[in-house]
């Protein structure tokens, strides 16, 4: 029988496997352009039956939880890569935030 503590470690892989995220492509978050991170995570939102929300929202979920759950273990260069993938993926939205807009 398996520890509170060792259920709650594993509830990101959970989330994954068993819930209604949507099916990523393999090795997504290791690619090493923003763009191709987000028009990855962008097909698979639109294909994915797997999912509760609109595909922007899904896709920006899927993204920001993995940079959430890997933490400190993201090395700055791999976290900076991620973190330009979420203005990409806003980008082929439209989505893109007003910036100095005053």
């Amino acid at each position: 029988m398996s520890s509170p503590d060792h259920k709650s470690a594993q509830w990101s892989d959970n989330v994954t496997k068993r819930s209604n995220a949507m099916t990523l492509e393999r090795d997504v978050f290791k690619l090493d352009d923003p763009a191709e991170i987000a028009a990855s995570l962008k097909r698979s939102a639109e294909r994915s039956r797997r999912r509760k929300s609109e595909p922007y929202r899904s896709a920006m979920s899927m993204l920001t939880f993995y940079i959430n759950r890997a933490g400190s273990k993201l090395s700055d260069e791999r976290r900076d890569i991620l973190e330009r993938a979420k203005d990409e993926l806003r980008k082929l939205y439209g989505r893109e935030l007003a910036r100095n807009a005053n």
